[in-house]
């Protein structure tokens, strides 16, 4: 297999390294403005099974170039090219896969469907941990229960040592988790998707020591398409972030303030936009270069004749290898759709979600080859 990376960011850099752990992988080729930002763990494989491509992805004849000579494409690049990068590989006859992230864009790439079943071609967008991981296990949970009713959804990415006051570090990009906090949340209620507010319906979940306790609000974009998909069937689906207690105590009221607001204000005679201030000045507060996170996870489905089935994960940073918790729960979900869709265990093509198109089986024994054990409850 000849595999392409888009993105030599985070989850980009551990979607190759994956990739190149796998005997039947030939080559990988990261593409990327600065394709030299890759981190240490892979410079190693530089020159032999890896290549390193400068490409901008905005320029549709060169991404289409760099797929030419590729099984597929892996797109860990920011979400707004995703829509762009699927047309191209539609055009090239590439398999693609992405990390999702906009639900408005992923209804964009699945109205591509039509024309990449008649190419043949398979586009699975949301490939990441939420959406992507959470999306696979719902959709068996609901296979399993039969009438389903409830499906509720908690994942976060933590440190593993909080620091106050809001006891969390970056572990992906912080303007991505600031879009969550401040969107709406799709939802269903009474089987119709609805809007709930960001931050909202705060409950709290008990996970194994030595985590415990955490809280559980709304955010937008974790189950992207799902509710539409579901419309009907099932009659309360809910996605919430985690995180440590007491950090939606400080984020609504900095929300409320303004402080996250996209609309700029004058300072001292010059236009800032708040929440642009707000990343500049809590970034490097929140960054922490040895800081080693943890990824916390629970699917739970529920059915009106009493049968359950629910899954928890419970992920660490890799220390032998300097690859976070957030890197192997997305980037490794990213690498395995794209292996997936190569060998053909991804049947379906055509523009389908991990809940329509991924076997569940096979994924999550992927990844436990890889570490990354989902354990049932």
């Amino acid at each position: 297999m000849r595999m392409l990376v888009l993105g030599a960011g985070l989850q980009g850099s551990a979607c190759a390294y994956d990739l190149l752990q796998q005997p039947g992988v030939e080559r990988v080729t990261i593409a990327d403005l600065e394709p030299d930002r890759i981190p240490a763990m892979l410079r190693p494989h530089v020159g032999k099974r890896l290549a390193l491509l400068k490409l901008d992805v905005q320029d549709g004849a060169a991404l289409r170039d760099a797929m030419g000579g590729h099984d597929a494409v892996q797109n860990a690049a920011p979400y707004y090219f995703n829509l762009a990068v699927s047309r191209a590989a539609l055009d090239a006859g590439v398999s693609c896969a992405d990390l999702g992230g906009n639900t408005e864009i992923v209804f964009q790439q699945k109205a591509l469907d039509a024309e990449a079943q008649t190419r043949g071609v398979s586009i699975i967008p949301d490939c990441g941990l939420a959406p992507g991981m959470v999306n696979i296990l719902a959709a068996e949970g609901i296979r399993r229960v039969g009438d389903a009713d409830v499906v509720k959804i908690y994942v976060g990415g933590l440190p593993q040592h909080p620091e106050p006051p809001l006891n969390y570090q970056i572990v992906y990009s912080l303007a991505g988790a600031l879009d969550y906090y401040t969107t709406p949340s799709w939802v269903l209620r009474d089987g119709r998707p609805a809007r709930v507010e960001a931050l909202s319906e705060l409950e709290h979940v008990a996970f194994p020591p030595p985590v415990g306790e955490l809280e559980a609000f709304h955010t937008g974009g974790g189950i992207s398409t799902m509710p539409w998909a579901y419309e009907g069937r099932v009659r309360t689906m809910e996605y919430k972030t985690l995180r440590y207690p007491g950090h939606v105590a400080i984020m609504r009221p900095i929300r409320e303030l303004g402080l996250l607001d996209l609309t700029p204000v004058k300072v001292n005679g010059t236009d800032v936009v708040p929440r642009d201030a707000f990343i500049t000045t809590v970034s490097p507060k929140l960054t922490k270069p040895g800081g080693r996170d943890l990824v916390a996870l629970r699917v739970e489905v529920r059915a009106n004749n009493g049968k359950r089935a629910a899954w928890q994960l419970l992920d660490y940073y890799d220390a032998a290898h300097g690859i976070s918790a957030m890197m192997r729960t997305t980037g490794y979900s990213l690498a395995i759709t794209g292996l997936m869709q190569v060998d053909g265990r991804i049947v379906a093509k055509g523009v389908r979600t991990p809940d329509e198109a991924v076997p569940f089986g096979a994924y999550v024994a992927e990844l436990a080859k890889r570490g990354v054990e989902i354990r049932e409850l």
